[in-house]
């Protein structure tokens, strides 16, 4: 064989091997959209949903709490209801768990960068849907989120 037919040849294999990747990575495969099982909000109307104590826990701005499918953070200073907010975890793009950003008060998704307000509201896509918000409540040190 010839060096002009061996290159040739080989061209033309990796041509084809360059393909099929191209076609599979690009294929129209079903996707999972739905949110992983414990990422899941509780349906509205459940009744308390968690407690956190107040004496032990969220007790600096910023700092969280993950439990049955919501995140509850500490937004200010205080033991005021207005001090904290309670949203779904699952980011309504793809389920994936979202995070609170301290500095810019906002909750972001690892996953494909979606930002939501303290109160859900959709700040940037691709997520089109609000996070499910929580009612918060406070007897003394027992803060309990309810739905």
């Amino acid at each position: 064989m010839e060096r002009n037919e061996f290159l040739s040849k080989l061209g033309i294999g990796l041509v084809a091997v360059c393909a099929g990747c191209a076609l599979s990575s690009c294929g129209s495969g079903a996707k999972n959209n739905d949110p992983s099982p414990q990422n899941n909000p509780p349906a509205t109307g459940s009744g308390a949903i968690f407690t956190a104590n107040l004496g032990t826990e969220l007790l600096t701005v910023g700092q969280s709490k993950t439990s049955n499918g919501i995140i509850l953070v500490r937004t200010a200073t205080g033991n005021a209801t207005s001090s904290f907010t309670a949203v779904q975890v699952a980011c309504t793009h793809q389920g994936t768990a979202i995070n609170y950003n301290t500095a810019q008060g906002i909750f972001i998704c690892p996953n494909h960068g979606s930002e939501f307000s303290t109160s859900g509201s959709v700040l940037l896509g691709p997520a089109v849907q609000s996070l499910q918000k929580y009612t918060i409540s406070i007897a003394g040190n027992t803060l309990t989120v309810s739905a």
